[in-house]
């Protein structure tokens, strides 16, 4: 027996409330906030697409990289990175194997599997949340219990979870930090990617995926060991590692987009004279990841924190918001000197030392970098 899952009947908010609400979500979803771009890439696709699927594969990619349409329609990019990562990320949901997005912490592992299931199914918002305390009916199914006490296991009674609602709908489910859930919660999606399957035994039914059905996952590789993946449930995932940016001019322009995006939905100034700001930002996040400095030339040792890119947008964000409501809008070395300090040292003692020693032997020597080694020397005194 097939049960019809109650609830995923899809709901129209492209009306004026709908489009009220998007413009005053301080973040909005993907399809939200760019479905300008969506709608455009839609009309002027007209390439194969796969059941249910709102673009073409080709049309999904353009999405996530950037370009120009024919009717000149730019499409911002939203990944910047290797092409071929994302041309396999959306081949894999085109076949019958999930994706799986596998980086360090700030790779944007979240951010690309929101916006694949933005392009792809037109709705991100199929999410569940990993974390030590997911239990098995995050992911399969719950109950209202109210109703289950009155009338008994029945179909009004159940509660369905969004991979069981995109199961039913031909949807691209979510999962995040699947390395957090724990091992026998993990276990529950073996079967529904297995068998595209997901059984009720309570009545005796079953959800049977539809085409167009899919599922990424995102885990950080700092977490092996944590809650590994069985060797069971990483076969029926593709994996795809999403690495750190290649170059500091990628990374600079990242993190620029991004603190552009955040302030316009922050009604934060525009970055005037904050790229030289940002370079620095990303220069230190880059030497002290990496253990060098960018000639090459001095060992450095790395804190026990990521400084990841995410970071270092938060870094920026967080200074352009000091110079918008304490200063006179311009982002300055001061800004981001308390930001930096708290995403190097999070281990008081050791990172302290750390951090003091790459100020005295790099900072202080370089060029041009006298007002930022004076505002970090302030802030770490």
């Amino acid at each position: 027996m097939t049960v019809t899952v109650p609830g995923t009947e899809s709901t129209d908010t492209s009306g004026a409330a709908g489009a009220a609400g998007a413009a005053e979500a301080l973040r909005p979803h993907a399809e939200d906030a760019f479905a300008a771009e969506l709608s455009a890439l839609a009309a002027a696709d007209d390439r194969p697409r796969p059941a249910r699927w709102r673009l073409s594969p080709w049309a999904v990619a353009t999405y996530l990289l950037g370009g120009t349409l024919p009717d000149g329609t730019v499409i911002t990019p939203k990944y910047v990175g290797p092409r071929r990562i994302v041309e396999v990320a959306v081949t894999t949901l085109a076949t019958d194997r999930a994706l799986l997005l596998l980086g360090v912490p700030g790779t944007a592992k979240t951010w690309v599997s929101e916006h694949l299931a933005a392009a792809v199914s037109g709705d991100s918002t199929l999410l569940v949340q990993g974390t030590a305390g997911t239990p098995e009916e995050a992911i399969r199914y719950g109950w209202n219990y109210a109703r289950l006490l009155a009338h008994g296991p029945s179909r009004d009674a159940l509660v369905p979870s969004p991979v069981m609602r995109a199961m039913a709908d031909g949807m691209t489910a979510r999962v995040e930090e699947l390395t957090r859930v724990p091992a026998d919660v993990q276990d529950t999606l073996i079967t529904i990617l297995s068998e595209k399957t997901l059984p009720i035994p309570e009545l005796g039914a079953e959800v049977q995926a539809v085409r167009g059905f899919n599922l990424i996952a995102t885990a950080n590789d700092r977490d092996r060991g944590v809650n590994e993946l069985s060797s069971a449930l990483r076969r029926r995932f593709n994996t795809v590692i999403l690495p750190l940016p290649a170059t500091p001019e990628d990374e600079v322009d990242i993190v620029s987009r991004r603190v552009a995006q955040i302030g316009r939905s922050l009604e934060l100034p525009e970055l005037p004279e904050g790229v030289e700001e940002i370079r620095r930002v990303v220069t230190v996040f880059r030497e002290l990841r990496d253990g060098v400095t960018g000639d090459g030339r001095t060992k450095l040792k790395s804190p026990s924190g990521t400084l990841s890119t995410a970071e270092a947008i938060s870094v920026v964000t967080g200074g352009l918001a000091l110079a918008a409501h304490f200063g006179d809008g311009v982002l300055r070395s001061g800004d981001v000197a308390a930001g930096i300090l708290g995403a190097v040292v999070r281990d008081p003692a050791a990172d302290r030392v750390i951090w003091q020693e790459y100020l005295e032997t790099v900072v202080r020597e370089r060029e041009g970098w006298k007002d930022f080694y004076r505002a970090c020397r302030e802030v770490t005194a």
